[in-house]
């Protein structure tokens, strides 16, 4: 995946062109799209971003979100005029990886968008590494390759976005070790900490309980201790 290319959905033509007009002076391929219909049907396999208006006529950003979520764990940076915490936490929980708040700087979108993009390419390129009886893990009943997005809970497969994988492989390659949200966020992430970053570690260790706990609510692989953080469990009673 030498060639970066970022797909924009964004109903606003003068937002697309100026965010076209930066990426491509960093030696980006850039498509745009102006509603989410198109952009879907603009999505390719080695898109390397895709960078989204929540707000948009017809098909929204956080549905738009949600189907390519269907096909492809591309890293999603939502644009979004509204800045309340409650909007935010929405678009992660549709499966976004990061977003910022109109009107932004150009160099904090660079910025964004150069983080995810080298998050994405670490990921990707743990692929075509070499398989073998030491790729999987196994703990209670999940078993997860340490080299690619595959997960079985108790035998079933389990679709993960990129950042739910990378939590759950940490945490099952340190089970019993607690946690803090600035652990997690620091090492997923790889990005300082500030305290409204517990709300995106809370939301993304929310939406993984959904996908491999019978009953998320009183969860039995990753257990909260209150004022502390995370835990992976490996006996349960």
């Amino acid at each position: 995946m030498t060639e970066k290319k970022v797909l924009i959905i964004e109903d606003d033509e003068d937002i697309r062109e100026g965010i076209r007009i930066l990426l491509e002076s960093e030696q980006y391929t850039v498509t745009e799209a102006e509603n989410g219909k198109k952009g879907l049907q603009l999505l390719e396999e080695d898109t390397s971003l895709v960078i989204l208006d929540v707000m948009m006529p017809g098909m929204t950003g956080l549905r738009t979100c949600e189907e390519i979520r269907k096909v492809s764990n591309v890293p999603v940076l939502f644009l979004t005029a509204k800045s309340q915490e409650s909007d935010k936490l929405i678009g992660l929980m549709a499966g976004g990886d990061d977003y910022l708040t109109k009107p932004f700087s150009y160099a904090e979108l660079l910025g964004r968008v150069k983080a995810l993009i080298r998050r994405y390419r670490v990921y990707m390129g743990s692929r075509i590494e070499e398989t073998d009886d030491n790729e999987y893990l196994e703990r209670a009943g999940i078993r997860i390759s340490r080299l690619i997005n595959e997960v079985y809970i108790e035998g079933r497969e389990t679709e993960l976005s990129n950042i739910e994988y990378k939590i759950l492989l940490l945490m099952m390659q340190h089970s019993g070790k607690i946690f803090s949200a600035q652990n997690l966020y620091e090492s997923i992430w790889e990005e300082p900490y500030f305290y409204s970053c517990n709300s995106t570690v809370m939301v993304h260790i929310r939406k993984l309980r959904t996908k491999i706990e019978k009953d998320p609510k009183n969860p039995r692989y990753i257990k909260t201790l209150w004022g502390k953080g995370y835990r992976f469990e490996t006996v349960h009673s």
